[in-house]
């Protein structure tokens, strides 16, 4: 099997195909990509079954992706995710 390439906040990556996107920052010794919303702590992966929602992150633009659930595609870009991942503007 060829490793999926993907970015993880600029830094190039390889995901095994069929790894979640948790499993594969968590193969390259990363185990946070999230901040709370209001004392910014970090969050990664916790439950591994998309329940309580720790291991979000922005996919390709898009936040609030599930870590844990989402399969890493070749050339995801992925960005730690500050907060909600919204415009605290809008």
């Amino acid at each position: 099997m060829t490793p999926h390439r993907f970015t993880f906040d600029g830094t190039p990556l390889t995901a095994v195909p069929g790894q979640t996107l948790a499993a594969a920052l968590w193969a390259a010794g990363i185990t946070s990509w999230r901040t709370t919303r209001h004392q910014r702590a970090p969050r990664g992966a916790f439950c591994f079954i998309g329940t309580c929602h720790d291991c979000l992150a922005t996919v390709n633009g898009r936040p609030n992706q599930r870590a844990c659930l989402l399969p890493v595609r070749p050339g995801d870009t992925v960005t730690t995710q500050e907060g909600t991942g919204h415009d605290p503007a809008r």
